[in-house]
């Protein structure tokens, strides 16, 4: 018979069933989680590979624009993916392989640039190695949405938040070599983060989005609001945690350190934007700009269409970013950084349109950052009158701006 007391045995025997619960308890935690994973990749991959089938069969097609009529001339294969080449690809290309040579340069962040080069040694192309981080990026971008979204709002909004941001009419450059998608993706992670109160793993994804793109930064503004909210705005729960908001502008301090030393001017990339013909105005004059421009030429001419095809995408972005805050679909308190965010971002790009012809030029691109927009769209998506509208008139004008983009014509 064993001497041990049997208080002693009995405390034991309940620490011992404690570590088989808890193991136990673990263990299903992280099986749920990642089916939750598994599941938002499930929901999410048909709608992006949809799209990418689409994309793809588009660009084949394309050819006929560059093929005359009955010519029995060929292309080479490596043409489709050439078509894809236009614009800034050059200008993200070049640094990868040379670095910021100039200064002007610096309008274009550093981390997609580095991802190219990381790349580089396999595909020999930052081209290449371009397409392929951008399409991983964009996949994982859905998933993160859809996640974020169904957690927040419910499944089927979830769904129709992935579907409404893949067929909006510039969502092609999720698949081009652009830095969009590697941004939305960055940024929909620091907000996953900071609405599950893991404040560090938001602060490092701002941090590698504020070094994709400028704009990085205004996710200070949902981190501060839902730090405030999860603490009941109390000012004695905040907690050394809090500092990890600061590698939210950390990206874009270290690209102005860098900036400084290989310029002198920290805010090169700032400077660089007089370059592109960026002028700073109030929010809304950049509206006018456009709506003169449109009535200076001939309604059925170059300048009118393009501009009025731009005007129509920002404006039309202006009314889910207003219904965050007024009407039926209007954001909860609990889900206000959503609101914020969306508020910020619309009107920071209103206030850098382009000081000549066409001002609102990529700003329909830009809009892609603006997901909280989209979740609203979702939600008056719910009546199926507009839910067919937005599908038909956004999938057709994103194959049209595609085609665009494809044979050469100006579309960034």
């Amino acid at each position: 018979m064993s001497s041990q007391p049997l208080s002693e045995t009995s405390d034991q025997t309940v620490q011992h069933d404690e570590i088989v619960i808890n193991k136990h308890t673990t263990t299903n935690s992280q099986k749920k989680a990642t089916n939750t994973w598994f599941t938002a990749f499930k929901y999410a991959f048909p709608y992006y590979l949809a799209v990418h089938i689409a994309f793809a069969i588009t660009t084949l097609f394309s050819l006929l624009f560059v093929l005359h009529d009955f010519s029995s001339n060929s292309l080479h294969f490596y043409t489709l993916w050439k078509a894809w080449a236009r614009y800034d690809v050059a200008h993200f290309g070049y640094i990868a392989l040379f670095g910021y040579t100039e200064w002007w340069r610096t309008a274009f962040f550093p981390l997609y640039p580095l991802l190219e080069r990381s790349l580089f040694p396999l595909t020999k192309s930052p081209y290449v190695a371009g397409l392929i981080v951008s399409n991983i990026a964009g996949l994982v971008m859905l998933v993160v949405l859809y996640r974020l979204v169904a957690e927040d709002f419910g499944r089927k909004r979830a769904l129709r938040t992935v579907l409404y941001l893949s067929v909006f009419p510039t969502a092609f450059f999720f698949a081009a070599a652009y830095n969009e998608s590697v941004f939305v993706c960055f940024t929909l992670l620091s907000f996953y983060s900071l609405r599950r109160g893991r404040w560090w793993l938001a602060g490092l994804f701002g941090l590698l989005a504020s070094l994709t793109r400028s704009v990085g930064i205004l996710l200070l503004v949902p981190f501060a609001y839902e730090y405030l909210y999860q603490h009941q705005f109390n000012l004695r729960k905040i907690r050394f945690d809090v500092l990890s908001c600061v590698l939210i502008p950390t990206g874009m301090g270290l690209f102005a350190f860098y900036c400084y030393l290989k310029f002198n001017d920290a805010l090169a990339f700032s400077h660089a934007q007089a370059v592109w013909s960026h002028i700073f105005v109030f929010p809304g004059k950049a509206y006018f700009l456009a709506l003169q421009q449109i009535g200076t030429y001939p309604l059925l001419s170059f300048p009118a269409l393009r501009n009025l095809l731009d005007l129509t995408q920002d404006l039309f972005m202006l009314l889910p970013v207003v219904l965050c805050f007024v009407g039926p679909w209007r954001m909860p308190r609990h889900l206000l950084s959503y609101s914020l965010y969306a508020l910020v971002s619309y009107v920071f790009l209103q206030l850098f349109p382009l000081d000549h012809t066409f001002p609102l030029t990529s700003i329909p691109r830009y809009l892609l950052e603006i997901f909280p927009a989209f979740i609203v769209l979702a939600g008056m998506g719910k009546h199926r009158i507009f839910n067919l509208n937005y599908l038909f008139i956004a999938g057709a004008l994103l194959f049209f701006c595609l085609l665009q983009f494809l044979t050469g014509h100006w579309m960034t």
